[in-house]
């Protein structure tokens, strides 16, 4: 059985390996990852709760409302319902232009038609997406902290929040959870918002710990120069010369130390984040049910120290 942590001031014990639904939303939006078909969605994630995960992260913006509804046909039959986290703040006019908004009426109207999306009667957690438009993060936070008590969200938390931002939140009402993006590629978060959300009892989950697939093993280079235009990492450096040579070669490093325990190098860049204690679990994207195989053994699998050291020196 995966170990369990309890996620910041919640009654919540997350797995450390979550499901993410980003790609889940399809084609035909502004960060889409392309096309998905809904059946392998809901495969994947019926193939993730086996092996052992217990919790999903999705937005009303993947997709524009799409991923919601995809997760929702999910979790409808399930036995042992897992927890389902979403986000509000990112909104869509009629033509898909994605704006922001943390009015209070706003929030509400997000959160109504994500638990109508999702067909539950509360969410587990409730996250503002981005800190925008960033004068209103105490109105919509007052907002957030107004649902929790209406029993509509369960808890609160806050997505790409810096420390100053937190300060603010938390001087209306208690963060209990953080998600920032956080990989061997992705470190800006170490200085100061990890340390800030461990002293402060805030749960963090992370995303994109294979920075967008780039550590999972199976990106070549080839792979990488040809995304689909439709796909956002066409347009990402990480994926783009003279970067992704160098990112390749960390890949190797991370597939050599898995090869010794019979891990994927993306088991090895998972552990490599979880490794950090102020993470709390780290969010794993997914559109097939193969891709659950590549994963999975981060539920339990852990770097040592030296394995740690030798990331380290033999790329940075």
């Amino acid at each position: 059985m995966s170990e369990r942590k309890t996620l910041g001031n919640s009654d919540i014990e997350i797995t450390s390996l979550g499901v993410g639904a980003w790609a889940m939303g399809g084609a035909g939006w502004a960060f889409s990852w392309g096309e998905q078909d809904d059946q392998d969605s809901i495969a994947a994630i019926h193939a993730a709760f086996d092996a052992g995960m217990n919790w999903i992260d999705t937005a009303a913006v993947y997709g524009l409302g799409h991923s919601e509804e995809v997760v929702g046909r999910a979790i409808r039959n399930i036995t042992e319902e897992p927890y389902v986290f979403t986000k509000c703040e990112r909104r869509w006019d009629a033509q898909g232009k994605i704006f922001s908004s943390l009015k209070a009426e706003s929030v509400r109207k997000e959160c109504e038609a994500s638990l109508r999306r999702l067909g539950v009667d509360v969410i587990d957690l409730y996250q503002i997406h981005w800190p925008s438009p960033e004068d209103d993060i105490e109105e919509g936070w007052t907002q957030m902290a107004r649902l929790k008590q209406e029993g509509k969200v369960r808890w609160i938390g806050v997505s790409n929040f810096n420390v100053n931002q937190m300060k603010r939140a938390m001087a209306i009402a208690p963060i209990t959870s953080l998600q920032p993006p956080y990989s061997l590629l992705t470190r800006t978060s170490e200085e100061e918002i990890l340390p800030f959300a461990r002293e402060n009892n805030i749960g963090v989950i992370v995303y994109s710990p294979m920075r967008a697939g780039l550590l999972t093993g199976k990106m070549t280079r080839e792979r990488a120069l040809h995304l689909s235009p439709d796909d956002w990492r066409s347009r990402d450096p990480d994926f783009q010369e003279p970067r992704l040579s160098r990112n390749l070669k960390l890949v190797e490093v991370l597939r050599n130390i898995g090869d010794r325990h019979g891990r994927t190098p993306g088991e090895v860049a998972l552990a490599w984040t979880l490794n950090n204690p102020a993470v709390t679990g780290a969010i794993v994207g997914l559109r097939r049910p193969d891709q659950v195989h590549g994963i999975q053994g981060a539920l339990t699998f852990r770097l040592t120290s030296e394995e740690i050291a030798e990331i380290e020196a033999r790329f940075w």
